[in-house]
């Protein structure tokens, strides 16, 4: 395995089990301050909201998020609102997800990290493994004992069973005598049977006996054993984290709890029942195991304290019940109604809805690995004729493409394979006469991206969906001032009068919208106009680029302004030119973006 493929396990695992483990982290803090507010009611609803919180380790709130996503058969554009209400379930469900996975993330990726997967994934198989031989251990000891032991069809014991189930409403349980000096317990789920010791009648008077069958028919009643079993895969699946065994103790406690409130309310003397545990105890020496629903679990002398206590439980009252209720639906409605906020239309969809663009094809194409000489490889160039269908590129990377393709900046793509960053190619491609009509048929802003995203689909498998994520952008705001922009009376809407390059940006007849797309070209950074001004505009932008501008612009084709340190060179930075010459300002913030991850791309074969 390369480390290639070792990084994006890496990115996929990594993020991926640090929120679901953060997701269940405070699914089990809610639990946990539910149970504080049922602390005077009976055990049993505690030990169910502890049991939820175990069972949501085996539930990742992503399934219920797809879930939403499958049920929304179509969405409305997102509000303000509800991109606020969509960030802060990501922000605080999502911390350890990027807010934006750059192409290319995966060759970026720490090489300790990378190294330290096989080393981590062997450490979790270990611990998996050795937490099930423990168990298997135990599961063997006490099937052994079920083995050795015989069946029992009469005498007391199976006379107070009897009677006992009917007052559970419980069906026939199977008696086993078993030789072993192991406390009463049930074994199995399916079909549960009571081992029972040999010797410890002796021990116990009738009402004792009672007690400790009422105490096992409760457990059988309750599928303790089954939610016991469910409790033990988190913990192998999670052993490395102390709270599922903090869970554990939790479950075994209110567990046995719930089981004491039981029999004492179907009439057993309380400090009868308490004696019938402590004479279990001298008995058996053994503690109980996961697999068996004995007597003597949890905190022994808690237990006798809550035995005795003659004190009255609350049942659950309305506001109570309410009060769960909400919480159960929540914890279900949240994460569906965030995979609604974030359904996004399958790749066709978004071909067809979304970007709105004809099924194109071209009449010839030819894609192969870039020959400029290695001394230009880092300069990349791109020509577009929307007028015949034409396209051709040199020395341009697959996620240059999509980002022409697409009219995305660099925060605005995510996933695909590493390569589409580093591999180069030559590209020339020529739609045929009648789709070059269809694609004159589109605004003339999306014209020279129809081709480019036909060639995509068809030559380089692209697959993507959009997603809304919260990333840094820049508004593009009025100075106090006021702007100093020049409004033109008149500007036809096919015709954009835009001169680029050598540090200049030349306008006539321009919304600002448009100056927000260049600058976000130049920027790095989604530019959003906010600026209010609806108007078409005449201004002239000089400014001398950065070296990460200039970098960025030589590598996605894009004409970029001279060498800063020559003489056509002049001008402040681009943000200040902005702010003196234009009279607006850009200030950094965090905003909705729609982001597009890549599902699928492949190397286009040699043509």
């Amino acid at each position: 395995m390369t480390p290639k493929y070792l990084s994006a396990i890496w990115d996929a695992i990594a993020p991926a089990l640090g929120n679901h483990l953060w997701q269940s982290t405070l699914f089990a803090l809610a639990a946990g301050l539910l149970t504080l507010l049922l602390r005077q009611h009976h055990a049993r609803a505690r030990y169910w909201l502890w049991l939820a919180a175990s069972m949501k380790f085996l539930i990742p709130f992503s399934w219920l998020v797809a879930l939403g996503r499958h049920l929304a058969w179509s969405r409305a554009p997102a509000t303000a609102s509800q991109h606020g209400l969509y960030f802060t379930i990501e922000e605080i469900s999502q911390p350890f997800t990027e807010p934006s996975l750059h192409v290319g993330s995966g060759a970026a990726s720490s090489v300790a990290s990378v190294s330290l997967l096989p080393a981590l994934l062997a450490l979790w198989l270990c611990g998996f493994l050795a937490v099930l031989l423990v168990w298997g251990a135990r599961w063997r000891q006490i099937s052994a004992a079920k083995r050795a032991a015989l069946p029992l069809s009469e005498g007391r014991e199976v006379g107070a069973l009897r009677r006992v189930e009917r007052m559970g409403g419980v069906s026939k349980i199977d008696v086993l005598l078993s030789p072993a000096s192991l406390e009463p317990g049930i074994f199995g789920i399916a079909r549960p049977v009571l081992i029972w010791p040999e010797g410890i009648s002796k021990r116990l008077e009738d009402p004792h006996l009672e007690a400790i069958l009422a105490h096992e028919v409760w457990h059988v009643r309750r599928r303790d054993n089954l939610f016991a079993a469910l409790h033990m895969v988190v913990e192998a699946i999670f052993w490395f984290y102390p709270l599922v065994w903090w869970l554990g103790v939790r479950l075994l406690e209110e567990r046995e709890r719930a089981c004491d409130e039981e029999v004492v309310e179907l009439g057993a003397d309380r400090q009868v029942y308490a004696e019938s545990i402590l004479k279990v105890c001298e008995f058996c020496l053994g503690s109980p195991l996961p697999c068996v629903s004995g007597v003597t679990g949890a905190d022994l002398k808690q237990r006798m304290v809550h035995i005795m206590t003659a004190r009255i439980l609350r049942k659950l009252d309305f506001t109570r019940k309410l009060l769960l209720s909400t919480a159960a639906l929540l914890a279900i409605a949240v994460p569906i109604t965030f995979g609604l906020l974030r359904a996004t239309p399958s790749y066709a969809q978004t071909q067809d809805a979304t970007m709105a663009q004809p099924a194109l094809t071209f009449e010839s194409v030819s894609i192969k690995p870039t020959d400029l000489p290695t001394i230009a490889r880092n300069v990349s160039k791109m020509m577009l004729s929307p007028n015949d269908g034409s396209f051709t590129a040199r020395g341009i990377t697959m996620q240059s493409l999509v980002k022409l393709a697409y009219h995305l900046q660099d925060s605005q793509l995510a996933g695909g394979p590493s390569w589409i960053n580093t591999e180069k190619y030559d590209v020339d491609a020529k739609l045929s006469s009648a789709d070059v009509d269809e694609l004159n048929k589109l605004p003339m802003e999306r014209r020279t991206q129809g081709d480019l995203q036909a060639l995509l689909r068809d030559h380089f498998k692209l697959a993507l969906h959009p997603e809304i994520r919260n990333l840094p952008v820049y508004d593009l705001v009025v100075e106090k001032s006021g702007a100093k922009l020049q409004e033109t009376s008149s500007w036809h809407p096919m015709y954009v009068s835009m001169h680029l390059g050598k540090g200049e940006l030349t306008a006539q007849g321009t919304p600002l919208t448009l100056l927000a797309d260049q600058l976000s070209i130049r920027m790095g950074r989604t530019v959003v106009d906010k600026t209010g001004l609806k108007g078409k505009y005449a201004f002239t932008l000089h400014w001398t680029p950065d070296d990460t501008e200039e970098a960025r612009l030589i590598r996605d084709g894009v004409p970029a302004a001279p060498d800063p340190s020559s003489p056509e060179a002049s001008g402040p930075p681009l943000t200040t030119a902005v702010q003196e010459q234009l009279g607006l300002k850009l200030e950094p913030k965090t905003d909705a973006v729609q982001v597009l991850v890549i599902d699928h791309a492949e190397m286009p074969s040699e043509n």
